[in-house]
């Protein structure tokens, strides 16, 4: 796998999963979050968005984290080797968010646009509260469009994902120590 869509709602842990994933894979890491905002969390422009995210996914390699599939979604899905979806627990990614502001409030992560501190955001709430009813549906017609040769990898834990990293990490140290 070269090409990685890690997808799922804010709060769940994708951004983190897609970091160490990358860490130990060494295939570089793009952030939908960092290609759509522009500082003081203003949108780009659907265009100018457009074209980032289809220069990033014409690369050869690459873990791209965040949905936005209305967005430049079909080249993204076309592209793709794989997509790792985490299917979690509104609970567990509510929880994520808040905690994700109380560590890190007024400073900007490091996937995500410069100029946009992290910060408490009702709208945002509300997003992540609904993102089962209103988003999953749509993840998962997405995810319809598929082909054979794509892998799907489903994560409803967290323990799942780490469980993931820990055998990807391993099958790299494998191949490390042949060679």
């Amino acid at each position: 796998m070269q090409r990685i869509l890690v997808m799922g709602s804010s709060g769940s842990g994708k951004s983190t999963f897609a970091q160490r994933l990358s860490g130990i894979t060494g295939i570089p890491m793009v952030s939908l979050d960092a290609l759509f905002w522009k500082p003081g969390w203003m949108p780009s422009e659907a265009a100018e968005f457009e074209a980032r995210v289809t220069d990033a996914a014409c690369r050869p390699r690459w873990i791209m984290d965040g949905d936005y599939i209305s967005r430049a979604g079909e080249i993204r899905r076309r592209f793709a080797d794989a997509v790792i979806w985490f299917d979690l627990p509104r609970s567990t990614c509510m929880i994520g968010i808040m905690t994700r502001i109380a560590t890190s409030y007024g400073r900007v992560r490091p996937e995500m646009a410069p100029g946009c501190p992290e910060k408490i955001d009702p709208e945002f709430f509300r997003y992540v509260w609904t993102y089962r009813q209103q988003r999953r549906p749509k993840l998962l017609q997405y995810f319809e469009g598929l082909r054979p040769d794509q892998a799907l990898v489903r994560f409803t834990s967290r323990a799942q994902a780490d469980r993931y990293l820990a055998d990807v990490a391993s099958s790299a140290a494998i191949q490390a120590s042949a060679h």
